[in-house]
């Protein structure tokens, strides 16, 4: 299974918080999926570490690359192909880094693995708990 975290998510599992269910930690462990981290969420967590708004021990630019890695998480960028899909998206969340993150999910065909009701409201592959 080829996987796409949100950004909650991917902050949950390096932190080990217990809002993640143990089967997600399962499946994001499973040495036979692939599991990627957006550009798009290293983005979105320096403007909310810049705001204020999200305490890290470093600065997201060095802490989360670091943490993707030692967790076995794949970066994935954002190229054109996936922006294109913003077009044919519907106005259903205004959160632009979730609307990306599921361009990018329709566009790779990937699992995203997410709490965020308006993001499961989307067309695209979702993990159920």
């Amino acid at each position: 299974m080829e996987l796409l975290l949100d950004t909650h998510i991917f902050l949950w599992y390096i932190s080990g918080d217990g809002r993640l269910p143990s089967v997600w930690r399962n499946i994001i462990q499973e040495p036979a999926n692939e599991v990627y981290l957006s550009v798009v969420s290293l983005w979105e967590c320096i403007v909310k570490y810049q705001l204020g708004k999200l305490p890290l021990p470093f600065p997201p630019q060095i802490f989360l690359p670091e943490q993707r890695e030692r967790h076995r998480v794949a970066s994935l960028p954002l190229n054109e192909a996936s922006v294109s899909y913003l077009a044919q998206l519907p106005n259903l969340h205004r959160d632009p880094f979730d609307r990306m993150l599921v361009c990018q999910a329709l566009h790779r065909d990937l699992t995203l693995v997410t709490v965020d009701a308006k993001i499961q409201a989307y067309p695209v592959k979702v993990l159920n708990k």
